[in-house]
């Protein structure tokens, strides 16, 4: 997506996904990242992660992994949907990120593992997880298929894989609306709220360079994925990938 009238020029830093340059950005917003979400999304980011989990049928004693796991959302719903979980573990490059994501783990009484790693060198033996999930930061990773193939490296045989990612609504009139709500209302609100310069212009980039659904599914299905389905969501505004090793 190109770039409006008023917005902010990104860094190169940005645009080139480089880690530190990202996960600095993200402790930036951490503090309001969650209002943010529910804000941006109409509160249907909920929905959008009760879809994911769901989608794995979590049993007990299931070892889960939430990569790009922010400030913890996913593990949340992943523990209320499945109370009696394994081990379940939740990974971010960033550090104020993951502060909070301990507060609100803590708050809620779950006792689980957040560790400070980056998604293309997750810090777990390989063959050890029976379910993963990474929710809208996939895009963020500077080498999306080094992340796919280390999610099937740590993924047992038969394990389970839940993907969610923004995208690009494939009807002409709801595609044109939505291109002006993220290329001109997300940004302003988002530079309101967050205070950031920038993180909300990158958000709308950022989705407009991912890949295609259809590439992203073949992507994960030449990282070690087998039965790739793709599931789109409010109109495909989201997309929703199902995969298992």
């Amino acid at each position: 997506m190109s770039q409006t009238a008023g917005s902010p020029v990104l860094d190169e830093r940005l645009q080139a996904k480089e880690p530190a340059q990202i996960a600095g950005m993200f402790d930036a917003i951490a503090p309001r990242y969650d209002l943010l979400n529910r804000v941006l999304s109409a509160g249907r980011d909920r929905t959008w992660r009760r879809r994911a989990i769901d989608a794995l049928h979590l049993g007990a004693s299931d070892v889960f992994l939430d990569v790009c796991t922010g400030t913890a959302d996913m593990v949340l719903e992943a523990v209320h949907q499945q109370p009696r979980l394994g081990r379940v573990v939740g990974v971010d490059f960033s550090a104020e990120m993951l502060r909070l994501g301990l507060r609100k783990l803590r708050s809620a009484g779950v006792g689980n593992l957040l560790a400070r790693a980056d998604a293309t060198a997750l810090p777990l033996q390989g063959d050890t997880v029976d379910a993963a999930t990474v929710a809208f930061g996939i895009r963020n990773v500077q080498h999306p298929g080094l992340a796919c193939a280390e999610l099937a490296r740590v993924l047992r045989p038969g394990g389970r894989l839940a993907v969610l990612e923004f995208g690009l609504p494939r009807a002409a009139w709801f595609r044109a609306l939505y291109l002006w709500y993220a290329r001109r209302v997300l940004p302003l609100v988002g530079r309101m709220v967050s205070r950031h310069r920038s993180a909300y212009a990158y958000l709308p980039e950022s989705v407009g360079r991912f890949p295609a659904p259809e590439a992203f599914a073949n992507l994960l299905a030449s990282s070690g994925f087998s039965h790739v389905s793709t599931v789109p969501l409010t109109l495909g505004i989201v997309y929703l990938y199902i995969a298992r090793k």
